[in-house]
């Protein structure tokens, strides 16, 4: 049944209630906002060493293990003693996004207004009202100013939406993966997506009851995979090779390829995990993504940004081409602004950022060494 998740480890779960009604930007709001989030390491006296953690699309605000018998994160290896982000320096918050199903309030919360679930009319969060209510967490936890923030994908959009609306608070930002206004090509993506999930016979505008629309969120995971590998890897894993290779049948409809065999099963592991009402909630979060909204224009919203910012890229991403990230690094530094540019090398494709640990931890702990990364260009 496709259900709110669960954290790995209950206890290390804590909650924020967001005082009085939340305005959002597109109207209206949300008034008993809850805040799912976890922190790692402790904010020192000035409060100035907190680094903010952003989830991708199906993540939430485990990052890492909080000991040894806890569940590992889905950053495990970029925090802990002697890297990057270690909890011994570092005070860092992670919290799961307004619309999302791993505690923050969401689709498949109860609406005050009527106690069901909000299902399909939960309203439109954008990365602005996010941030805003990340910034009231924040505050509630005493943290001053935030060293870092970064993220990757859904994550680098509200890294980068961090970094404008609150130029003073943030001392530098690393999105990784995730452009400053979202592309065309994604929202297609995301979009049909979307619809795989709205044609499921179970969705009932997202008040599902019993089992929920788990065909169509396993096939909106499906078609998001193939933007997240990269061609030469699927090439690497998979070839031509049919699920049945001794079959005679080799152009039979019942011996399909192994790929397909790989997205269905990746499409049946989210369905175990993750609320289709919040994948549909998200997908719009960030189709609506732009970092420039309320400026006059882009360049306008790159330039109040003050901090010092890495934008890392992926050279086998299909979903957000490496070259325009690097472009927008390099029109951030015309503007003034203390840009870098670096570039993960892997064949994992988008979701390198989840995979290349160790090589990301490397460009983050020469960024933070030194301000900026010796890989800028």
């Amino acid at each position: 049944m496709s259900q709110p998740a669960q954290l790995p480890d209950p206890r290390s779960q804590k909650l924020y209630l967001l005082p009085g009604p939340f305005g959002l930007e597109g109207g209206g709001f949300l008034s008993d906002l809850t805040l799912s989030y976890e922190t790692w390491g402790a904010l020192n006296e000035a409060g100035d060493n907190g680094v903010f953690l952003c989830h991708a699309l199906t993540g939430g605000p485990h990052v890492a293990s909080h000991g040894p018998r806890d569940e590992p994160g889905w950053w495990e290896g970029l925090i802990g003693p002697g890297r990057a982000l270690d909890p011994s320096r570092h005070f860092l918050i992670c919290a799961n996004i307004p619309g999302g199903c791993y505690g923050s309030t969401g689709p498949g919360s109860a609406d005050p207004e009527t106690g069901e679930p909000y299902g399909a009319s939960f309203p439109v969060v954008t990365t602005r009202d996010a941030v805003r209510a990340f910034k009231a967490l924040l505050d509630h936890l005493g943290v001053r100013r935030l060293a870092l923030v970064l993220g990757g994908s859904l994550g680098a959009m509200l890294a980068w939406q961090w970094a404008v609306q609150y130029p003073d608070f943030v001392a530098a930002a690393v999105p990784i993966a995730g452009p400053f206004r979202a592309t065309t090509w994604s929202i297609a993506l995301n979009g049909v997506g979307r619809r795989a999930i709205e044609l499921d016979p179970a969705w009932h505008q997202g008040r599902y009851e019993g089992n929920g629309p788990e065909r169509g969120l396993a096939l909106a995971r499906a078609i998001a995979m193939v933007s997240y590998r990269s061609e030469p890897l699927f090439e690497e894993r998979f070839g031509r090779e049919r699920l049945d290779p001794a079959a005679q049948a080799r152009l039979s409809a019942f011996n399909p390829f192994q790929v397909e065999r790989y997205l269905g099963y990746q499409g049946e592991k989210l369905v175990r995990r993750f609320d289709a009402r919040s994948y549909v909630a998200l997908t719009r979060t960030m189709d609506l993504h732009d970092a420039s909204a309320g400026f006059s224009s882009p360049e306008e919203a790159m330039a109040a940004i003050r901090a010092q910012v890495l934008v890392v890229g992926i050279d086998s991403d299909v979903l957000f081409a490496p070259g325009a990230l690097r472009t927008t690094a390099e029109g951030l530094r015309t503007l003034g602004v203390k840009a870098s540019y670096a570039e993960l090398t892997s064949r994992f494709g988008h979701d390198a950022f989840l995979v290349e640990t160790a090589a990301l931890d490397l460009m983050l702990a020469a960024f933070l060494g030194k301000g900026l990364s010796p890989c800028a260009s």
